[in-house]
């Protein structure tokens, strides 16, 4: 796939957004932590964070509240090169927070605070810059915004004005609390992917959507749904990304883990940037598996995303390990 030529927006992602409250000290439950750091949050923001780290234009479309925190979101946006042009505010809804606990290497409990909603559950088709939706290189929506109405008509409109261009990406990103039940996610996840042209999912995730589980299995049904790439990761097994003419499975980039709650957006951001930059597949999933574990070895997520100069210099740490023929 190549990408569009547009005058619009680099990246545009829809969806969550919010303050994570992160415990300073790891090891510990929240009922002891001391002291906490504060940070913007929610997923489709950070991969716009990593966007705008690579160098690209990006924006969200998202919801606050009419309070300090919605403040803050709003001005730590624009501090990190996100523009906040579609964000809405929602004063009958508090800006969400979110809290973690961290237990390297592979338990990091999260904590919403979200009810009875958020603001950016609150999007509605009227809330939505179709010009900029069309005209971005890359639109990104989340699966987690099509658990509520009226965000979910918001996305499904979002996406018809889209008109499936290439890239239009969703993160499968399932969260059991978002949801009634695993089969309206199912259903909901389902009914998108004609619309989509880039998966990526974890296993679980791939298994919501398209009830499969085994990695190849998986890829060939989210094809076969209408996707032209589909990504599934794996963790520290690695990532296997497939077209319907290629297949690449790409060992993990290993790390010693701090908190791995952000990967998953920087491992979605650096994708971005390869699809932008036009890269090979191999060289596009070596990058993002690289900049997941940079994130996974830091604190916080949307703050630590890398820069260019970072990815690249653990790509070349790492390539005669993990990915020896793919050129940077």
């Amino acid at each position: 796939m190549t990408p569009p030529r547009s005058p619009g927006l680099d990246v545009l992602t829809i969806g969550r957004c919010g303050v994570d409250i992160y415990p300073l000290q790891q090891g510990v439950g929240l009922e002891d932590v001391e002291t906490f750091g504060k940070f913007l949050g929610g997923s489709p923001t950070n991969v716009a964070v990593a966007a705008a780290r690579y160098g690209h234009r990006s924006a969200v479309i998202t919801g606050v509240g009419n309070d300090p925190f919605g403040r803050f979101v709003r001005t730590e946006m624009r501090r990190l090169g996100v523009g906040d042009d579609f964000v809405v505010t929602r004063a009958a809804y508090n800006t969400p927070v979110t809290f973690c606990e961290i237990f390297p290497p592979d338990r990091f409990p999260l904590y919403f605070y979200r009810e009875p909603s958020a603001p950016d559950l609150e999007l509605t088709p009227q809330d939505l810059p179709m010009e900029a939706i069309a005209a971005s290189s890359i639109f990104w929506v989340s699966a987690t915004g099509l658990s509520k109405e009226p965000s979910r008509a918001a996305h499904h409109a979002a996406l018809d004005a889209r008109g499936r261009r290439p890239f239009t990406i969703i993160d499968l990103d399932y969260r059991e609390m978002f949801w009634d039940s695993r089969e309206d996610a199912h259903r909901e996840v389902a009914a998108v992917l004609p619309k989509v042209t880039v998966a990526i999912g974890n296993r679980e995730e791939c298994e919501v959507a398209v009830g499969q589980r085994d990695p190849d299995r998986a890829a060939d049904a989210l094809l076969e749904a209408g996707v032209e790439l589909a990504i599934v990761k794996q963790g520290r097994q690695g990532t296997l990304a497939k077209t319907r003419t290629e297949r690449v499975e790409m060992p993990a980039t290993h790390v010693e883990t701090r908190n791995g709650l952000g990967a998953g957006d920087a491992f979605g951001g650096a994708v971005c940037h390869g699809l932008l930059s036009r890269w090979p597949l191999d060289k596009t999933i070596f990058a993002a598996s690289t900049a997941g574990a940079i994130v996974s070895s830091r604190l916080e997520c949307s703050t630590a995303m890398p820069t260019r100069a970072e990815l690249l210099d653990l790509m070349r740490q790492h390539r005669r390990a993990v990915a020896p023929d793919v050129e940077l």
